[in-house]
This record gives structure tokens, C-alpha cells and sequence, in this order.
């Protein structure tokens, strides 16, 4: 027991690393067969690492400084070492606390640096998205295999007007219209491609705004389809998957 109580005083010794030579090594050999001192070491270098880093952060709990210095208190009092002062002795926990200061800063910055590098790869996703868009309305525009269609009111004066252009080969389709009515509550338009050979297929719906003006862009279309013509009529909100007579507009390829 008085062995024992004699390596518990100078655990506090050990974890500070002021104990050298035969000392260190009894402590060392006594704490491979002693469950309750190591335990008891790790407290005390917990403690000593939240002291350590007081100096930057909060301040530890009280219980930790407590027994800290209780244990501190628990030690002998031996003669200093030659040619050592107590700036030598604190060594290690001033090192640890720079070291844990250092590694705070770095994690930090890197979060920082973490969240703006996210930031600006989604800002320029979008951006290549609007890009790419844009390409594709300027392709169709300018494409010299373009089919365009005019749509025009049936069995009215031809104040409406839509114009479609159309690039099979990469089923791309614009399609423009101005001086529409406002359809019927609870209606929508829908623009359909009739091709040479089959139904009807739905080409996107769409509003007209308060002049009337409406637009749709390369709506969900199979490639290669040679269109024949091309028709509007009303349909509920949700959309059709066959034409709601009346035809409204139509308007063939040229």
C-alpha cells in the first residue's frame, strides 16, 4: 500500500514529464499492472490539457482544476533540480496548448475555406446550366435545317399568331406566340408536334401573359421526329395525352 500510495504521488510528476531515470521507470512498470493508477493518470493529463487550453478558450470546469491542483497538492516537496527551472517543467503543457491553439486556427479556416469553395462550384453549375441553355436557344434560332411554323387562329380574324422552329435531328423546339386570349379557367394551352406517322404528341404546355405573349422552350421531344404540323389547343392544367378538340391554332412545316 505505501508503494502504491508513493506511485500515486508522483503521477502528477509523470504526467507533467518531470520525472527522469529510475523514478520514471518504476512508475511506468508499476502502471502496466495497476488499473486504478492509469486511470487516474488520465485524469490528471485531461486535466492538464484543460488548463492547457484555458489559455485560448473558456475556462475549464472547476472540478477538473480542482483535482488538479488537490493532486499537485498531494505531491512531496523535493529539492529542485540542478540547472532546471520551472519554465523547463511547463514545457510540455505550454506545448500542448499552442499545439491545440495552431490546430483550432487550421480547422477553422479550412471550414471557411470548405464552405466558400461549395459556394462558388454550385454558383458556377448554375451558371454552365444557363450557358448551355442559352446555346441551344441560339443553335435553334440560327440552325439552317430549322423548321419553322406559323399557327394561326382557326375560324377567326388571325390576330394570334405562333411561330415554331424546329430541329429534329436534336428534338429541339422553340416555340413563340403573341396576342393570345387568355384560355378558358382552369385551362391551359398545349402546343402538340403531329408528326408524318402516328398520334399526336404533347410539346409543352403554357400561359399566355397580360399581352398575350407566350413562349415554350425544347420540351421533353424524341429525336428524329419529322413533324407534319403543329397544333394548339385547351387543356385542363395537369395536360393531356391526346388533343381536346377543338384545334385552336395550326400551322404546317414550310
Amino acid at each position: 500500500m505505501n508503494g502504491h500510495h508513493q506511485i500515486a504521488e508522483d503521477l502528477t510528476s509523470y504526467a507533467l514529464g518531470s520525472l527522469e531515470g529510475e523514478e520514471r521507470a518504476v512508475v511506468e512498470k508499476h502502471l502496466e499492472e495497476c488499473a486504478a493508477c492509469r486511470r487516474e493518470l488520465e485524469l490528471a493529463r485531461g486535466d492538464m490539457a484543460l488548463l492547457a487550453l484555458s489559455t485560448a478558450g473558456p475556462s475549464p470546469p472547476r472540478r477538473a482544476r480542482q483535482r488538479l491542483m488537490d493532486a499537485i497538492a498531494r505531491e512531496p516537496r523535493r529539492a529542485p533540480a540542478p540547472k532546471r527551472g520551472l519554465w523547463w517543467v511547463l514545457v510540455p503543457s505550454l506545448a500542448a496548448a499552442a499545439m491545440a491553439v495552431v490546430a483550432v486556427l487550421f480547422w477553422t479556416q479550412n471550414q471557411a475555406l470548405q464552405q466558400k469553395l461549395s459556394s462558388l462550384q454550385r454558383d458556377f453549375a448554375a451558371q454552365q446550366a444557363e450557358l448551355q441553355q442559352a446555346r441551344e436557344v441560339v443553335a435553334t434560332l440560327t440552325a439552317k435545317d430549322a423548321m419553322e411554323a406559323t399557327l394561326v387562329a382557326m375560324k377567326t380574324a388571325p390576330q394570334p399568331q405562333g411561330k415554331v422552329m424546329y430541329v429534329r435531328d436534336r428534338a429541339s423546339l422553340i416555340f413563340l406566340a403573341s396576342n393570345l386570349p387568355h384560355p378558358p379557367s382552369k385551362k391551359m394551352y398545349e402546343l402538340w408536334l403531329i408528326p408524318m406517322k402516328g398520334e399526336p404528341m404533347p410539346a409543352g404546355m403554357f400561359m399566355p401573359d397580360a399581352h398575350g405573349s407566350a413562349m415554350v422552350i425544347n420540351p421533353p421531344l424524341p429525336p428524329g421526329v419529322e413533324a407534319k404540323a403543329f397544333a394548339i389547343t385547351a387543356e385542363p392544367e395537369s395536360g393531356s395525352s391526346v388533343p381536346t378538340m377543338p384545334i385552336l391554332m395550326m400551322g404546317a412545316g414550310g
